[in-house]
């Protein structure tokens, strides 16, 4: 096994180095404290199982560190570790595709237990957590955001879909068998109708829908024989 641990407080590090060995004595554990290091050493190093990641660490803003990883590396299992417990952050975080959320709160013992959980292809997520309810600004958002999805075509969404699962232009067009060009093009036609400049962004827009609301849209292009 082979993990990465980003995180710039070395105790929490050493603390993460601790639970990983416990789980998987003779793995291989690499630790750095940025964003730009992780990836230099994602890019250069054969592929890893693994990576631990804080969402605050000094090169980075928010989620946008998680996002370079997803779309870079959409393989990868990032499990988010954070000072922060807000069930909001937790949640978005899910959306993003994380293989589990680990507050720093968290004792060792149960660090190892969850790191072993989540290499079994499960998520995990604190025990005390439960979902937030939506407030009316957020149901909002997701109809309005609903309605611009409403307009994509069929192939739109399923270049959405991909995007949304973390795969580069290249291997959208592998599974569409298109050139990258016309991916390209229906990418630059999604971030216009999204009124969005980047992938980041639509990423962003993304997370706000539910999984309900991809049923929903495919089942419309379905029911209208469009899909």
């Amino acid at each position: 096994m082979k993990f990465i641990i980003i995180d710039d407080h070395p105790l929490f590090r050493e603390a993460l180095h601790s639970a990983v060995q416990i789980a998987y004595n003779e793995s291989e554990i690499v630790e750095t404290a940025s964003l730009q290091e992780a990836l230099k050493i994602l890019k250069s190093q054969d592929p890893f199982d693994l990576a631990l990641l804080d969402l605050k660490i000094p090169d980075t803003v928010g989620f946008d560190g998680l996002l370079e990883i997803r779309t870079l590396y959409p393989s990868l299992p990032v499990v988010i570790v954070s000072g922060h417990e807000d069930p909001e952050i937790i949640q978005t975080s899910l959306s993003y595709g994380t293989a589990g959320f680990i507050p720093k709160s968290t004792k060792k013992d149960e660090l190892t237990s969850a790191i072993k959980l989540v290499m079994n292809g499960d998520i995990y997520l604190p025990k005390n957590y439960h979902e937030p309810r939506e407030s009316s600004f957020a149901s909002d958002e997701r109809a309005r955001i609903l309605a611009k999805f409403k307009s994509f075509t069929p192939q739109q969404l399923r270049v959405i879909n991909m995007i949304r699962n973390g795969l580069l232009n290249k291997q959208i067009a592998f599974e569409l068998k298109v050139g990258e060009t016309t991916v390209k093009a229906h990418v630059s036609e999604i971030l216009k109708k999204l009124e969005v400049n980047n992938r980041t962004q639509a990423a962003m827009e993304i997370s706000k829908l539910h999984s309900r609301d991809f049923d929903e849209l495919n089942g419309l292009f379905k029911n209208n024989n469009k899909f």
